[in-house]
This record gives structure tokens, sequence and C-alpha cells, in this order.
């Protein structure tokens, strides 16, 4: 068996790929960080009263990702996978909230870039996954860009790497997946009001 420790995510990803015993446990070391801020800034989103926190929501996934982190390519293709991952987790946990509710406030939602750092509202994200669902019927690309960005916290560069896009196109289908969503979570709110 090959030394593990000091090899890179993506050298650990292929050797899971592999086969090699141990790769995907010391890969969890490498990537733990960046989970916490990606599950991290899911949570800032959630509405009060979630009782998962980040580092729950980091270790749900994980486990729910196991072996499958092999699948992924490159440090980049797995963090939006366990971004992905993370959002399913939420959205399970949201339905699971309305289901004993009946029903539930929804909140308007910016996607504004340059706010999401400061926001502190809470993020309907059943009508956001709805959102996201028919978006991907739509333009899948877009659909995942969403996910790199918004729930993975990817860099323009590192999603465009990602999709294999350039800088210059991500932001164009960026801009374009913002106004799809801004548009739909705006029609969801109003039906909420009117219903």
């Amino acid at each position: 068996m090959t030394e593990l420790p000091g090899r890179s995510v993506t050298a650990l990803l292929a050797a899971a790929r592999a086969g090699e015993e141990g790769a995907v446990d010391a890969l969890l070391p490498l990537v733990y960080e960046e989970l916490r801020r990606i599950a991290h800034a899911q949570m800032r989103r959630e509405r009060p009263g979630q009782t998962l926190d980040a580092t729950a929501l980091v270790h749900e996934a994980w486990l729910r990702l196991g072996s499958g982190a092999a699948a992924a390519g490159d440090r980049t293709h797995f963090l939006g996978i366990a971004a992905r991952l993370m959002r399913q987790i939420l959205v399970e946990r949201a339905r699971a909230r309305h289901a004993a509710k009946r029903g539930g406030h929804r909140e308007r939602v910016t996607l504004e870039e340059r706010l999401l750092p400061m926001s502190e509202r809470p993020i309907d994200v059943l009508a956001l996954d709805q959102a996201l669902e028919r978006l991907a019927a739509i333009d899948p690309m877009n659909a995942r860009l969403v996910e790199l960005r918004f729930f993975g916290g990817l860099t323009v560069e590192e999603a465009a790497e990602a999709l294999d896009i350039s800088p210059a196109t991500l932001k164009r289908r960026w801009t374009l997946a913002r106004a799809f969503l801004f548009r739909e979570l705006e029609t969801a709110a109003e039906q909420d009001l009117r219903g």
C-alpha cells in the first residue's frame, strides 16, 4: 500500500477510485474545513429553529457520501458533490418540518451575490429547491452553476473550471440563473400570500 499522508485531494480521489484502502478516510482531514465553510454558509441562510448545525451537516453529508467520494474527479468536483448533498439534506429536513406543520410561511429571498455573505434572512429551502428543479429542467448547466456558486461557495474561477467553461461565460450564465430563480421565488411568495 502507498503512503497516504501528504497527498493532494485529487491524488486521494484517484487512489479511492483505484480501490486503495484508506484513501477516502485520508481525504476528510484535507477537505474538512472547506466542507465546514460550505455548511456554515448554507446554515446561515436557514430559518431560525434549525436543530442541525454546520458540523452535523458536514458529518451527515460525509456519511452519505461514503465511498461515493471516489466518483469525484478533483477537489472542485468533490466540493460540488458535497454541496449538493448538503442541500439535499437541508431540503429533506425542511420537507419533514413542513409535513409536520402542514405548511409554513415562505419568505422572499435575494440571490444578489454581494448580499449573500451579509444576509441573515432565512431562505425557504423548499421553494428554492423547487425553483432549482424547474431551472434544471430548462437548463441543467445553469442549475449546476447555482449549486456550485450559491450552495458550494465556489469562486467564479473554480465554478468555471468545474463546468469547463470560461469565467466570462459563467458570469453571463450566473446572471441568467439568478434572474430565473428570483422570478420563480417571487412568484412562489406571491402565491403563498394569496393562498
